[in-house]
């Protein structure tokens, strides 16, 4: 599965994103941890992005993920920073701070190390926040690390196109 995802270009998935946003009004924003700017940088690479993407936070640290997109320690203490909770809060910090119309958070373990047997590397959480309200999901993705990160930059992608359909 690793070979295929690696072939889907982030950039073209970026550029369908870009174009549905605009023919339908509609903003994103980013709010990123182990994949460290790689979605924002996907779609900043389409030409006439700014138009519809309003920025995009690296939340790396738990810290920051308090800080700036007001995640709450407890989700932290609680559920860890790789969860469904806190993929939660970030992207819908991420749609407030912005105030986009839609908005995408990442939060995983990308390796080599930091795995458990409960989160293995390569675990990766997902939310998407719109106006519909939030979802979440969990992928496991095989690989070394900037493969593990390069198929969650796509999956986060897709998952913005699919919002963006569905809104």
């Amino acid at each position: 599965m690793g070979d295929c995802i690696v072939n889907i270009s982030p950039e073209k998935t970026a550029a369908v994103l870009v174009e549905l946003l605009k023919s339908s009004g509609m903003t994103c924003a980013t709010a990123e941890s182990c994949t460290g700017g790689g979605v924002s940088q996907a779609i900043t690479s389409v030409s006439g992005a700014s138009e519809v993407f309003l920025g995009g936070a690296v939340t790396y640290a738990n810290s920051a993920k308090e800080a700036v997109l007001r995640v709450s320690s407890d989700t932290l203490e609680r559920y860890g920073a790789v969860s469904s909770e806190c993929a939660v809060e970030m992207a819908e910090g991420s749609r407030r701070l912005y105030g986009a119309d839609i908005a995408v958070s990442i939060t995983g373990i990308a390796g080599p190390g930091g795995g458990t047997a409960e989160k293995p590397v390569g675990t990766v959480w997902f939310a998407v926040s719109s106006s519909s309200g939030t979802r979440a999901e969990k992928a496991f993705f095989q690989g070394d690390r900037e493969l593990v990160r390069k198929q969650a930059v796509v999956h986060a992608l897709g998952m913005l196109v699919v919002a963006a359909t569905s809104v």
